[in-house]
């Protein structure tokens, strides 16, 4: 993956999708470092536009769930259905078993519903009746929540918001970009014509091999470590982050330096990505602390954790 691949990318997207360049950046890091994003925002800012062209763009298969209260697990994951003609079991998948999957309002559904997303998100399987089937190696989940509406939902717990590699919130356009975003609705209507896929399946499986091979130097490695073992310490904060963090932290970074054309992870990356990977991992005794108040604490962190100076190259 290279920069001139992302700005082909990027160029298909906001045929449909106006803005958030940075934003498609973080989601395609996500996908190359086999993480999943939570995407919390107004109503109508453009998620599920976003999500729906990120898919046709990459030529993966997308699915799109509408979490409602009376959502069932199986919903998600699907349910064997007798056939009496046969007498045998049919199973029939549920919506997990593809390759990009928007969960939308995630909030909405119940805390049984909600569970039964974290065996696909941490292993891509599902078990139902007994037999576990696998995902697609890509299975990429990007859930949204609406943070303006409180009544009827029910807040992600910790186990499940420490599933998401990133937690974002989309550019908001000026002026100029609401005008042209305006005017493509009213010339092609509010779906667009479809996007022409700029990869495939088999391609992205070849460029998480490479990520992989992206070097972190162990002193980098040591400061990603510390960034992370200061957030015990933040005022009001009850807990530190936990493994899992540290890995998807790591792995991220790796992403996104491959996605700048670099073999090797810098200290911009690190900080660039401390506010998505973090945030939503701070816990606090007042569970009402907003999150502007959670990237600014995160800031201080960076500004007083020093910065090492190495060759980062190997």
């Amino acid at each position: 993956m290279t920069v001139h691949f992302f700005s082909t990318l990027h160029q298909q997207i906001k045929q449909q999708v106006i803005g958030n360049e940075q934003e498609q950046r973080l989601l395609l890091t996500a996908l190359l470092a086999e993480g999943h994003v939570l995407l919390e925002d107004d109503p109508g800012s453009g998620k599920t536009a976003l999500s729906r062209a990120l898919a046709e763009s990459l030529g993966l298969a997308f699915n799109r769930v509408q979490a409602t209260p009376d959502l069932l697990p199986t919903d998600l994951t699907g349910v064997n259905i007798y056939r009496p003609d046969k007498n045998t079991f049919d199973f029939h998948p549920g919506p997990v078993f593809t390759e990009i999957l928007l969960v939308d309002e995630i909030n909405r559904a119940t805390p049984r519903t909600q569970s039964a997303l974290l065996e696909a998100m941490a292993e891509r399987q599902v078990t139902a009746d007994g037999e576990t089937r696998q995902l697609s190696q890509l299975f990429f989940v990007i859930a949204t929540q609406n943070p303006l509406e409180t009544a009827g939902t029910f807040p992600l717990p910790e186990a499940q918001l420490d599933r998401f590699m990133f937690q974002l919130s989309l550019e908001k356009l000026n002026r100029e970009a609401k005008e042209q975003m305006v005017t493509a609705a009213l010339k092609e209507g509010l779906l667009g014509a479809p996007l022409t896929a700029v990869t495939d399946a088999e391609t992205i499986l070849a460029l998480r091999r490479q990520v992989r091979e992206i070097y972190f130097h162990p002193v980098l490695l040591d400061y990603l470590v510390a960034i992370c073992e200061q957030i015990s310490t933040l005022d009001g904060v009850v807990a530190g982050v936990s493994h899992r963090c540290l890995i998807q932290f790591a792995k991220a970074c790796q992403a996104l330096a491959f996605l700048q054309e670099r073999q090797f992870v810098l200290p911009d990356d690190v900080q660039q990505l401390a506010i998505p990977v973090l945030a939503h991992r701070l816990f606090f005794q007042n569970t009402l602390t907003a999150t502007a108040r959670k990237e600014e604490l995160i800031k201080e962190l960076l500004n007083k954790v020093p910065v090492p100076t190495e060759n980062w190259e190997r």
